[in-house]
């Protein structure tokens, strides 16, 4: 592809901003702790006040939203985006920190629930799953680049300048979704209770498990990285920027590649080709990571991996929701944020009875081997009847 389709950039840079905002307070909680006077542990609740405002967020603002024009409702969910990330920037203590951090992620998967839809419009047959991931170019662009200097700089200035850069990165997103992002027709007769109908069928749910349970086990390898790679593998603290740019470039590189292979061979079938290597790597990384230069080599692996699932799995949960596909991938997003904590929770289980930092990688194996099995699972029975409700959808907007 010789040149981007710029209808596609200003998903690509919302896709920034709330990557940036979601990844670099990790490495900043300490700062934000001081200055606020809490504990870190009481910074980090901040992390899951925004992770329950995506999950909360998503269903709800696409239920009331999707009568409007997707390029209305997107920029409207920009504009709260923007907002609240402001405000947090100013925000005079804890306890008003928390209120804002949870509005703040209130547009977060409604935001990718309407572009999910949007791009893969835009990309039309034969390309839907490869502008998916064109979308998602920005959430990885933004581990590999900006949180690791917007974390620079709220170490060397203020955390206060991370919010700042944020809104910025919104303001900016705004301006290009108003001047590039097509106008495309939405279902006018939608209602909130009908959107969700495609909840009582079988087939939603297994994408949903699939999501939640089989991308959760790489959550067990992110999680731990850091100790993983300086106890285990023995790289110095100082040159974890260093890793985690490696996994970042892995991102990246991933995101794209998922979409390409996924249009050329079936979103279910990729999906369960990605699952099978995720357990090899996972169990690579445990067995092998005392090695460091196949320590780094896996980083790279493991950092693609968790990337190159979103297009097709984004996909199969539009085929299984064929009326109400905005609301589908917002749920897709609730389940990404359910497999990332799932993924911390499981994988901590045995450090807590004392076992080294290569094992969160073995629980993340047997999550992995379980979503490829549900995987396989929806391949059986809904591979070809899936792709032709998709096709009965496509003029849906």
């Amino acid at each position: 592809m010789a040149t981007i389709d710029k209808r596609i950039i200003p998903l690509a840079i919302g896709g920034l901003g709330i990557g940036t905002t979601e990844f670099t307070i990790m490495g900043l909680l300490p700062d934000m702790a001081r200055t606020l006077q809490i504990s870190i542990p009481e910074a980090g609740h901040l992390i899951s006040a925004y992770a329950l405002g995506v999950v909360i967020g998503a269903p709800f603002l696409i239920g009331y939203s999707v009568k409007f024009p997707p390029k209305k409702v997107l920029m409207s969910l920009m504009v709260i985006f923007t907002i609240f990330n402001a405000l947090s920037a100013i925000a005079p203590d804890y306890t008003t920190m928390l209120i804002i951090r949870f509005l703040s992620g209130l547009p977060h998967g409604a935001f990718f629930g309407v572009g999910t839809v949007m791009a893969s419009r835009m990309g039309g047959k034969g390309k839907e799953a490869f502008y998916i991931s064109l979308m998602f170019t920005g959430l990885t662009v933004a581990n590999l680049a900006m949180v690791p200097l917007v974390t620079y700089i709220g170490h060397t200035f203020h955390w206060r300048w991370y919010f700042a850069i944020v809104a910025v990165i919104g303001l900016i997103a705004l301006l290009f979704l108003k001047l590039w992002l097509p106008d495309l027709r939405n279902n006018q007769n939608a209602h909130f209770m009908e959107e969700l109908k495609f909840l009582k069928g079988r087939q939603a749910w297994l994408v949903l498990m699939i999501t939640a349970i089989g991308f959760g086990g790489l959550f067990t390898w992110f999680s731990y990285i850091t100790p993983l790679m300086t106890v285990v593998a023995g790289i110095k603290s100082s040159q974890m920027a260093y890793v985690m740019v490696i996994a970042g470039v892995g991102m990246v590189a991933g995101n794209l590649g998922g979409g390409v292979l996924s249009d050329r061979m079936s979103p279910e079938k990729t999906c369960s080709l990605l699952l099978l290597l995720m357990m090899f790597s996972l169990a690579g990384v445990f067995f092998l990571s005392q090695y460091q230069n196949i320590a780094l080599v896996l980083t790279f692996v493991c950092g693609a991996l968790s990337m190159s699932v979103a297009a097709p799995i984004n996909i199969m949960m539009m085929k299984a929701a064929p009326k109400s596909e905005m609301m589908a991938a917002a749920f897709m997003q609730a389940a990404f944020n359910i497999a990332n904590a799932m993924g911390a929770f499981l994988g901590g289980i045995p450090l807590e009875h004392g076992y080294t930092f290569n094992y969160p990688s073995l629980v993340g194996v047997v999550m992995t081997g379980i979503g490829l099995a549900i995987s396989l699972r929806y391949k059986y029975l809904y591979a070809g009847k899936s792709a032709l409700s998709m096709k009965s959808s496509s003029d849906s907007l």
